[in-house]
């Protein structure tokens, strides 16, 4: 097979893929599985083959993620419905201050788009957005721009967000290592959105408009919970991931006996993401256990959609496996580009398609193959690859993409004000982070 008709066929499934999700609004799930199966097939590979490449690329990415994926929407829906996103919000603000209004939001942006879907933690938080410029004086384009960066930043970047789980499951990266490093990589990203919003958003004057203040805002949710009780959920399943994967440091600094079996058990992100779920349920106030059901159940439906494109992402990137990829792009891997090749591929897919978390799982499958060549097989190597992925799936938010909608229609944003403000913001915010990764790459990887 020859690289010229292997690649030919690959930018025609991409092509064919990125048609049938944008143009004609088929579902991504069976977009992937169709395209799968024709690529499968025009490659040569046997039916049989093929049929059973993608069952089996299918269960085997979900068998890593898919309980994952499942409790962390549960758990982002209990703290959206209780107002512990709210307390979390509140408690930042407590801290920044209100003259430092733009920070405090996009500061409430990065802790809260880790849990929650950065659309509904921009519904959730918009009316706070509205409160803060109101008080502060301030456009409401600028507020929004921050707040959209903030929760951004952290849904494209960290797990447990589904889009960067399920990278870390096709990739085989490191869950912990990708949070500490998607967490540290946010933050430069977090700040050139908030330089943006006050150089560039702070040019268009919306009217804050706020409907009520920020006590009134507490009065609508009632009692809210504690601000340690409300982090919980999130905390703990990252910190016990955090250490699980220091533990299994090389050096072994726990030793290999009880305390680094129970470290390795708790800190298996199944078990964290579980435990999680379990403090976010006592968040649930006992006026309303009798919701307890309902809200876990919208949890799962909620990520039934993720967890099936998830699915069919590993069934395609199980077929495009057993492809001679590796073979035939020694030369271009071998360019010096590194991180860059990635991050290109996903903000193409991002462009063209609007979903970040289809890009980031379409991306990762096609570049699995490919690490070896790459030279990008070692821990950190993988966690760069998966951050350049989720930096290309930033650029940029447009027309096509949900997100644009939520932030223009929350924010009371014209549609060239939202290109300015929501579309210009995060093409700078992904070009930025790729400029970090590419120079980390070039001293370890």
């Amino acid at each position: 097979m020859s690289s010229f008709f292997l690649f030919s066929v690959i930018i025609l499934a991409v092509a064919a893929m990125v048609i049938a999700i944008s143009k004609f609004n088929l579902h991504p799930f069976i977009v992937l599985v169709v395209i799968s199966i024709l690529v499968g097939l025009v490659c040569g590979i046997e039916p049989v083959k093929v049929i059973n490449t993608i069952k089996s690329g299918f269960g085997s990415i979900l068998s890593n993620i898919g309980i994952v994926i499942l409790c962390g929407t549960i758990i982002g829906t209990i703290l959206e419905k209780t107002g512990a996103a709210l307390t979390m919000a509140n408690s930042i603000l407590k801290i920044v201050g209100k003259k430092r209004s733009v920070l405090t939001i996009g500061a409430m942006g990065y802790v809260t788009g880790i849990p929650v879907f950065c659309d509904s933690g921009f519904v959730v938080l918009s009316p706070i957005s509205r409160a803060l410029a109101e008080q502060s004086n301030t456009s409401l384009a600028v507020m929004a721009t921050a707040l959209s960066g903030g929760l951004y930043a952290t849904h494209c970047l960290v797990p447990p967000t589904p889009g960067p789980i399920a990278m870390c499951g096709t990739l085989n990266a490191d869950l912990g290592l990708t949070i500490m490093m998607g967490l540290l990589v946010s933050i430069p990203a977090v700040a050139v959105s908030i330089l943006y919003a006050k150089k560039i958003s702070s040019k268009i004057n919306i009217p804050a408009n706020s409907e009520c203040s920020l006590e009134e805002l507490k009065e609508k949710y009632g009692r809210l919970p504690g601000v340690l009780h409300s982090f919980s959920p999130i905390l703990l399943p990252i910190v016990l991931i955090g250490v699980s994967s220091i533990a299994a440091f090389p050096s072994l600094p726990f030793g290999k006996g009880t305390i680094y079996n129970v470290l390795t058990f708790v800190g298996n992100p199944v078990v964290a993401l579980i435990l999680g779920v379990f403090l976010a349920m006592t968040l649930i106030p006992k006026s309303e256990k009798a919701n307890s059901l309902k809200w876990v159940s919208k949890g799962v439906t909620d990520s039934a959609s993720i967890i099936a494109i998830t699915g069919a992402g590993g069934s395609f990137g199980a077929i495009l496996q057993l492809l001679p990829i590796s073979k035939s792009t020694t030369g271009l891997l071998a360019s010096g580009l590194g991180v860059v090749i990635p991050f290109v591929i996903a903000m193409i897919l991002k462009l063209a398609m609007g979903a970040s978390t289809v890009a980031m799982i379409t991306t990762s499958s096609m570049m699995a193959p490919l690490l070896s060549n790459m030279g990008f097989t070692s821990p950190i190597g993988k966690v760069l690859v998966v951050l350049a992925i989720g930096a290309g799936s930033m650029v940029a938010s447009h027309a096509n993409d949900s997100y644009f909608w939520v932030v223009s229609q929350f924010s009371d944003m014209k549609t060239d004000e939202a290109y300015r403000c929501q579309t210009g913001m995060t093409a700078v915010m992904g070009i930025s982070v790729i400029i970090i990764l590419f120079i980390i790459s070039l001293f370890i990887h």
